[in-house]
């Protein structure tokens, strides 16, 4: 690959950890790293992706750029692939990645495919896995000429540690835009990112009501010092926000250990889990599909084993 084009995302002022993980792709693909910063203010963002591997950052840095529309973000990108006429460009598969990458897609009249997990070189051109029919199969691809577009799965890979140095560049651009933002309703400070949880505790509907959430789990995810997840079926009715939603409709995680309590097993949910590294599921129906992806199965009533489970915990650690 001799040039990439990363597109680096902004959230609450910080790099976004994602970004990080596309400059570990664009590395490891070879040839010239680009990247490419969209915002106000954000000269500093510029040199700190600089500094971690993101190669020559070109910053596209103006007022318009201060909320993110299509229209405008857009802009930035066909700019710079005008300036540095990249092989393939790699966009962080987030809300903001699903909504302009198709848009410069068809700018460009550029291949696209979208929420790739791994990208693999085979010969002078990348291949492209990404998972079919809600994980039940992976599809690898391939796409002709050039620039070559792909939205990558955030968490699908380590972010880059390296600490090659960069450059940093202005783009001139406008930040014209036929949609104005009237108002950004902003998540309470640090969110619930399940990403970069290193444990995560899951209950599904086998808790029977929302209240042992916060009764019968809450007590173990705070003896493991993890993060709460829930099933969609749960989110679906109420219980708990979208933003503990882990699977296909949710967040894509990759814990050290994940724990699913009551939670059967539809395809969406092992799709945004089966990846950890250590699994534990924990359901009275021993013929639940969880356990066809768990290191370790518990057939039983959570109601007797979480509470013991909790406790067992807490005095391993001396509480």
């Amino acid at each position: 690959m001799s040039k990439t084009l990363i597109v680096g995302e902004i959230q609450q002022g910080v790099l976004r950890e994602a970004t990080l993980e596309l400059v570990a792709a664009a590395r490891e693909l070879g040839g010239d790293v680009v990247s490419l910063l969209i915002g106000n203010g954000i000269g500093e963002l510029g040199e700190e992706l600089a500094k971690q591997g993101g190669g020559k950052v070109l910053v596209a840095d103006n007022p318009g750029f201060e909320s993110y529309t299509a229209d405008a973000h857009a802009q930035a990108m066909r700019k710079a692939v005008e300036a540095e006429s990249p092989d393939l460009i790699l966009i962080s598969n987030t809300p903001n990645g699903w909504d302009v990458a198709p848009k410069v897609a068809a700018a460009l009249d550029a291949g696209i495919v979208t929420d790739v997990f791994k990208i693999e070189q085979d010969g002078d051109e990348p291949v492209f896995t990404r998972r079919l029919f809600n994980g039940k199969f992976n599809g690898r691809f391939r796409i002709s000429g050039t620039p070559r577009i792909a939205t990558v799965q955030p968490g699908a890979r380590a972010p880059y540690e390296g600490s090659d140095a960069g450059s940093v560049e202005a783009l001139d651009v406008t930040a014209a835009s036929r949609t104005k933002v009237v108002g950004v309703k902003t998540a309470e400070a640090g969110g619930h990112d399940l990403t970069k949880a290193e444990i995560i505790v899951s209950g599904g509907r086998g808790l029977a009501k929302p209240e042992n959430f916060k009764e019968v789990l809450q007590p173990l995810v705070e003896a493991l010092g993890a993060q709460m997840g829930a099933s969609r079926p749960v989110v679906d009715a109420g219980w708990l926000p979208h933003n503990y939603q882990v699977g296909s409709s949710g967040q894509i995680v990759q814990p050290k250990l994940y724990i699913a309590v009551g939670i059967s097993g539809a395809i969406q949910h092992l799709v945004g889990m089966k990846n950890s590294n250590y699994i534990i599921a924990i359901n009275k129906d021993p013929d639940a599909p969880i356990f066809e992806v768990a290191d370790l199965g518990v057939v039983g009533d959570l109601f007797e084993v979480i509470p013991a489970l909790a406790k067992a915990v807490n005095e391993a650690k001396g509480n």
